[in-house]
């Protein structure tokens, strides 16, 4: 069950309309690493949670937060959007400020939501549950969610950049630094499972169906040797089972491929045709 408080849990008071940056903040309110999708991927995470209250509750509780920050964002975008000339076509185009803004403003803005934000990116992309991940193996989610926090906080810190306004940037650095906590938490919660399960994934698979004789090898398929100079070229492998094997020219272990004709009915192309071959009628 979920309960809605009135008040946010920051505020969102811009200084000044700015339909521009509305726009903008549409990336991080429904893009690919927006708050619709890290709230949507950890409360789908917690809901298939088994087994695990303790997990189940910190996605829960950071899923919600993340529908607090939905709201903030909506918030934000709908009074950036207020006073947006939307309607004097002509006044814009007699005034170059008026219609730069008018230019670079979200049309469905104005047309669609009538001034409020959407469940879209900065480009109107719909957003998608393609977007989350929500697998039942809890160290492969946890890592996709750092991931998340990563990239959505390294989104927010470029748009506070992009802005003047003392209010948005107010806003902005709330969720920058609940992001900083995010980080951390994730980061927290993957070193207690790899402490319980090691650092692979699944690790519930039996080492001995493996290849484990290529398991531990780095191949260098690029030109030059700087990838020789990494931690994942030499010593003991991260998961503290093997020694790291470093390859300049990496072995093939499997034959040259030689394909069976295809069947005429395939109509495909017919071995041992000349490629020079001129046609009769040429």
């Amino acid at each position: 069950m979920f309960y809605h408080i009135k008040e946010l849990q920051y505020d969102a008071k811009p200084m000044r309309p700015d339909p521009i940056f509305a726009r903008q903040l549409q990336e991080v309110l429904g893009g690919q690493f927006g708050e619709i999708s890290v709230a949507m991927q950890y409360l789908f995470q917690g809901w298939n949670t088994r087994g695990s209250e303790k997990y189940r509750d910190l996605l829960m509780d950071v899923g919600t937060e993340e529908l607090a920050h939905v709201e903030m964002l909506s918030t934000m975008i709908a009074r950036l959007l207020d006073g947006a000339p939307v309607g004097d076509q002509e006044t814009a185009a007699s005034n170059p400020v008026v219609g730069a803004i008018m230019g670079g403003m979200n049309p469905q803005h104005a047309i669609v939501s009538g001034l409020g934000a959407q469940p879209k990116d900065i480009n109107g992309n719909s957003w998608t549950a393609d977007y989350i991940i929500a697998s039942g193996n809890l160290l492969a989610d946890f890592r996709a969610n750092l991931n998340a926090e990563t990239q959505g906080r390294l989104q927010v810190v470029r748009l506070y950049e992009a802005t003047n306004d003392p209010g948005v940037k107010d806003m902005l650095s709330f969720l920058i630094a609940r992001d900083t906590m995010h980080q951390n938490m994730w980061k927290a919660a993957i070193a207690e499972l790899e402490a319980q399960e090691n650092i692979v994934v699944p690790s519930t698979f039996p080492k001995q169906l493996e290849k484990n004789e290529v398991a531990y090898d780095f191949y260098n398929l690029s030109q030059g040797e700087q990838s020789s100079k990494g931690r994942w070229a030499k010593g003991k492998s991260m998961d503290g089972l093997d020694q790291f094997k470093y390859y300049s020219r990496p072995p093939a272990y499997g034959e040259k491929p030689s394909l069976k004709p295809a069947p005429k009915y395939t109509h495909n192309t017919m071995p041992n045709i000349r490629p020079d071959a001129d046609s009769e009628e040429d």
